[in-house]
């Protein structure tokens, strides 16, 4: 490979990333949209100028790495905020509101996947997308709309996360069914149950060495301590692909056991920008390689999915305010802000890609994840308004509460958890 513009083909990237993650700012969008979009403009069909090689034929293998880093910093840093204890403790409304949320999304993805006459692995890697809500997006929605202290929120949080267990469960599927090249079904099944056996293992015994991990990290040096973080995220990540597990999956393992260190706040303030940048080129990489004229076979789809999803999310939405006994008004915030798609849809898209399936899958993910990232953050906005205008009522600024930040409202749940199990 000729290195004569690799560099300045990375400053342009990573410039271009930068300006449109400033006009997402400025338009109070969310940027995930902004960042496919700018790779989709560019790559094969884009103009040379000079120097200036905007379809990055030199750096295109280094930032599709980047965007493979930002794949394992993204599952890494969500395995650091993820706690199966914490579910549990959650309550009984927001398993079962999680639960009846992944039935049908899942369901929603084999009705969609029926109707496109998909083969059985393409439907699976569709299912996944379409139940995918984005973490990024929820959590900045609700951010910016000032809603963290609204009572919906908890129970919206709680389903996330019982979202990103089932996540992390159908990623070891898929290793079975897709990263092997399939297969018999024994085939199938002795590598799935391999990666769940893998995720156990790391669940039980990992925990144990936390202990262990935290002397290493007993020092003052940042730069040492980030080193040993890499080293834990990349060993662990690149031992689960050895094993045919998602490296991903080795990601999310990484990050779980960690999370009980007590050096967890140290370790997400050092790989936070470490997170947001790779990510940033992860989604950036995923828009370089889809060729912008081959989305009209999957525009409809795209369209019907959306629709399929906002729907089925109202319906579990509804649910889950009925479960935890909230107002009905609220269904609707939890469904549209559940409504949002991102990274997690990509990152099974690119499972299926991996595994030679119908590029179809990419088309698909492209226009689904646009349409609801743009689309799910502005029926957030209007949620209440909305349900007034169907059902009668004042407007959404009489129901407004006053702001506290996520950290706050985690810090209630986590005490609300604690009188919970103290109680005779």
């Amino acid at each position: 490979m000729h290195t004569q513009t690799l560099i300045l083909e990375i400053g342009i990237a990573v410039g271009l990333v930068a300006l449109v993650g400033i006009l997402a700012n400025k338009l109070r969008f969310s940027v995930i949209p902004f960042f496919i979009l700018i790779g989709m403009a560019l790559g094969e069909h884009a103009p040379q100028i000079g120097l200036i090689d905007l379809q990055f034929t030199e750096s295109k293998p280094f930032i599709d790495f980047m965007g493979r880093l930002g794949v394992l910093f993204l599952l890494f840093y969500l395995g650091l905020e993820f706690s199966v204890g914490r579910l549990i403790k959650s309550g009984k409304s927001i398993v079962s509101g999680g639960t009846v949320y992944v039935l049908l999304n899942f369901c929603s993805g084999l009705l969609v996947g029926w109707l496109m006459d998909l083969p059985f692995a393409e439907m699976m890697i569709l299912c996944g997308i379409m139940t995918s809500s984005s973490t990024a997006i929820v959590a900045k929605v609700l951010t910016d709309l000032k809603r963290t202290a609204n009572p919906e929120t908890e129970v919206i949080m709680g389903m996330i996360m019982f979202d990103d267990l089932f996540i992390a469960m159908h990623i070891s599927f898929l290793s079975g069914l897709v990263l092997t090249g399939g297969g018999s079904f024994w085939t199938v099944a002795s590598t799935s149950l391999l990666a769940l056996a893998f995720i156990l293992l790391f669940l039980i015994l990992g925990r144990k060495l936390v202990p262990y991990i935290d002397k290493v990290l007993n020092i003052k040096s940042s730069e040492i301590f980030i080193l040993i973080i890499f080293a834990l995220l990349f060993l662990v990540a690149g031992f689960s692909e050895t094993i045919h597990v998602a490296e991903a999956i080795g990601a999310l393992m990484a990050g779980l056991v960690l999370a009980d260190s007590q050096y967890i706040k140290r370790i997400e303030q050092l790989v936070s920008p470490y997170k947001d940048y790779f990510g940033a080129m992860f989604f950036f990489s995923f828009g370089l390689s889809i060729d912008p004229f081959s989305l009209s076979g999957a525009v409809m789809w795209g369209a019907i999915a959306a629709l399929v999803t906002i729907i089925g999310n109202l319906a579990s939405g509804y649910f889950a305010a009925r479960f935890a006994g909230l107002k009905k008004k609220t269904s609707f915030d939890i469904g549209f802000t559940l409504s949002a798609r991102g990274e997690f849809s990509i990152i099974m898209a690119n499972i299926g890609k991996a595994g030679g399936l119908n590029p179809i899958i990419q088309s698909f993910v492209v226009v689904y994840v646009l349409i609801l990232a743009i689309i799910a953050p502005i029926l957030t906005k209007e949620s209440r308004n909305i349900w007034h205008g169907i059902f009668g009522g004042g407007l959404y600024a009489k129901d407004r509460q006053p702001t506290k930040t996520l950290e706050a409202l985690e810090a209630k749940s986590t005490e609300n958890m604690t009188v919970e199990k103290d109680r005779p």
